[in-house]
């Protein structure tokens, strides 16, 4: 997931540009193929031992159309450009012309990631629901029909909001938390390995590029909005049963606003418990989890709570 591109006055969302080609030159190297989105659903069942990408940009800049446009075009790589229809034409931001004009291209699916691109899971289902049916009447009108891919704005959910989600007839929806997709992965909480000047520097790309799913049944709490009065969270993971040396997996937790080696328990062979013993502090709580494998190659597990100040 990536947003800016050559931006340096906002290092936490922009990618360089010469930063940006190397590391197309890894993945071409490394024959890691991209995924066209109309094959998403496919790409999800079949094929499971060949990797594959699915680039995605957030927000419409007028970054991305000027400085990543041009290179995606001429290498013919498809992506999706997720859209928050109210920030169109604004300054610093791409206008309907442009975003038609990609539109029109045969490798681009344009995303809607709401119509304000507020703060939206701290709201009502009422104001939630207004916001992505503003949206929707404005894809519907400007590009003939909606999209069926959503990008939830911050990456932020909660089981409600997901809810209305699906019932606007969404297929699948993204986050901004890190992890491989798979066939096991909720359709409406797909993961994705946010790009920026911190988190693209070559090295971790390069590791990035040798990332696994770490294929799970669920996680609880389901719910990804942690109330204070649930802060901080029971974490129980149920894997896979064919995931294998589960035993030397580990996990790491911001709790206490700090990153820390979490303690882990096996319940049983395959369930694990992640205790958290300080309280998640600020916007987010977050938990990696990894697996090595052979050929320095890593299973990964990536999962966010928003947290309320309820």
């Amino acid at each position: 997931m990536y947003h800016r591109f050559g931006e340096s006055k906002y290092p936490s969302t922009n990618i360089q540009l010469d930063v940006f080609k190397k590391q197309l030159e890894i993945i071409e190297k490394a024959g890691i193929k991209f995924i066209h989105p109309r094959d998403f659903e496919n790409s999800l069942s079949q094929q499971k031992k060949n990797r594959k990408i699915l680039f995605t940009v957030d927000d419409g800049l007028l970054s991305f159309y000027k400085n990543a446009w041009p290179i995606l075009k001429d290498k013919k790589i498809p992506f999706i450009l997720f859209i928050n229809t109210r920030e169109v034409g604004a300054f610093n931001y791409m206008n309907w012309d442009q975003i038609i004009e990609i539109y029109n291209s045969d490798n681009v699916e344009i995303g809607n990631h709401s119509h304000s691109h507020e703060y939206l899971v701290e709201e009502t289902p009422e104001i939630i629901k207004k916001d992505i049916l503003k949206s929707i009447e404005i894809f519907e009108n400007k590009l003939g029909k909606n999209s069926k891919f959503f990008s939830y704005p911050f990456g932020e959910y909660s089981d409600e909001f997901k809810q209305i989600i699906k019932d606007l007839g969404f297929k699948y929806a993204f986050g901004q938390h890190s992890g491989v997709i798979d066939e096991t992965k909720d359709l409406w909480e797909l993961p994705r390995f946010p790009i920026n000047e911190k988190y693209g520097e070559l090295n971790r790309f390069k590791t990035l590029m040798k990332t696994l799913p770490l294929k799970y049944k669920k996680i609880l709490p389901e719910d990804k909005y942690l109330l204070q009065s649930k802060n901080p969270p029971k974490v129980n993971i149920e894997f896979d049963k064919n995931v294998k040396n589960l035993k030397n997996i580990n996990c790491f937790s911001n709790e206490g606003n700090k990153w820390r080696n979490s303690k882990i328990v096996f319940i049983e062979k395959n369930i694990l418990e992640i205790e958290i013993a300080e309280k998640f502090v600020g916007e987010r709580g977050r938990i990696n989890c990894s697996l090595k494998e052979k050929e320095g190659f890593w299973r990964w597990l990536g999962i966010q709570y928003v947290i309320s100040e309820k």
